[in-house]
């Protein structure tokens, strides 16, 4: 049993994209840690245009032009078969969804492994899953479309919007979503870790989780240098609040999810969960013991990492946002304004990364990561979905998934994020 089990749930590193999830109602069924990984009970083919979910409506097919039956060619398409089997039998990952598209070249998705390590149900590409951190490019996206209303400005100080920030005359809503405010990030607050770890079905308020990260100095100057902090989606997703004049999930719906025509993506009130969705496995416990956490309440992470999709509107979406589809050229050009993280070959916008020449973001909350990005110079799209978040020898899952993908498919483009110290 870790001494801290909590601890690089936690982490305040680059990208750390620990977005955690308040939990569940229910106690969560123990897994032992052994039963995770050893599941190859799917390896499932897709030709990125099948759905067989009944009873969400019709999704808009993506172009077929784009995914010609053989896929990638039956070479390319076996070594990638065989480096997705093995980073999931290394790493111990449970189920995974790979979705690559390459116009002009063809597309690769695949399903594999399980999404119940107690039933043996098999991971599918229709499922829902808990998306963590890449929530952030949803909320600064809306935060960047009152921007084009001119109803804001980002270099405006959040004291104008939020009363009680430390130093939040001097810190600008433009350097909240950099990542460069220098608010401690609430999430590596012990009492938090505890309060959430002990009860994972608590609702937290924005107010509340502020309140844990405000306890603390700030760690540095505004604008000094970059650190990961929810702190900061935090304080964005009340400005939307305040400016936009209705709730955040509303806003985001209308003026994001409904323009984009994502119609599997949501921001859930509470603990709900549409179905089909994956199982979701974390050794982020108070026990240190892996466990079912597919249902903790996601409040915790709200405007930070509360939201939740599936494989095509990801498809969809990581184009959106690497293009600026919803946005005038100039705001999407300051959003692209990448700036070093301190992390060589990561840089971070407003809300968004590159690494490798692929832009998009990662998320990672307890039982789930992903990954959707987008490579401009090939306008090719990335998308990974996995039913855990447990590192292997110190690297997140979904990094090691992405960088063998990209290894193979684009040697000089290759996905290289450095994992989050534990």
């Amino acid at each position: 049993m870790r001494s801290t089990p909590s601890r690089r749930l936690f982490a305040a590193a680059v990208l750390a994209a620990s977005v955690l999830v308040p939990m569940a109602v229910t106690p969560a069924a123990t897994v032992h840690a052994a039963a995770v990984g050893r599941h190859d009970t799917s390896d499932r083919p897709d030709n990125g245009d099948r759905h067989d979910r009944r009873d969400h409506g019709e999704r808009d097919r993506p172009d077929k032009g784009d995914c010609p039956a053989g896929g990638l060619g039956r070479s390319l398409t076996a070594r990638l078969d065989r480096a997705v089997a093995d980073v999931r039998r290394e790493a111990g990952i449970p189920g995974v969804v790979v979705g690559l598209w390459m116009p002009g070249q063809g597309c690769y998705v695949r399903a594999t492994g399980v999404a119940d390590t107690a039933t043996g149900r098999p991971m599918t590409t229709d499922q829902y899953v808990r998306i963590g951190s890449e929530t952030k490019t949803f909320t600064v996206t809306a935060l960047l479309e009152l921007v084009d209303d001119r109803r804001i400005r980002l270099d405006s100080p959040i004291s104008r919007y939020v009363r009680g920030v430390p130093n939040g005359d001097r810190i600008t809503l433009r350097q909240l979503a950099e990542m460069r405010s220098g608010l401690f990030p609430y999430s590596a607050d012990s009492d938090f870790a505890r309060a959430l770890l002990s009860d994972p079905s608590r609702a937290f308020t924005p107010r509340e989780l502020l309140a844990y990260g405000f306890r603390h100095q700030n760690t540095f100057a505004p604008g000094e240098r970059f650190q990961y902090s929810n702190t900061n989606l935090i304080l964005l997703g009340l400005v939307i609040e305040k400016v936009g004049g209705r709730p955040l999930a509303e806003f985001i719906h209308d003026r994001v999810l409904r323009p984009a025509r994502l119609r599997h993506t949501l921001f859930p009130e509470g603990r709900e969960f549409p179905e089909p969705h994956a199982r979701g496995y974390t050794d982020q416990t108070l026990s240190g013991e892996v466990e079912d956490v597919t249902d903790w309440n996601p409040s915790w992470a709200w405007a930070a990492g509360a939201m939740i999709s599936d494989l095509h509107d990801l498809r969809r979406w990581a184009r959106i946002v690497a293009t600026g589809t919803l946005l005038s050229p100039q705001t999407q050009r300051e959003r692209l304004r990448m700036l070093p993280t301190g992390f060589p070959g990561t840089s971070y916008g407003l809300g968004i990364f590159e690494t490798g020449g692929w832009i998009g973001h990662n998320g990672s909350i307890p039982g789930y990561q992903t990954v959707t990005v987008h490579l401009p110079s090939r306008k090719a799209t990335l998308v990974l979905l996995l039913n855990t978040d447990i590192t292997h020898d110190g690297q997140e899952p979904s990094s090691l998934l992405a960088r063998a993908v990209t290894e193979i498919v684009t040697p000089d483009n290759v996905y290289d994020r450095p994992a989050p110290p534990r």
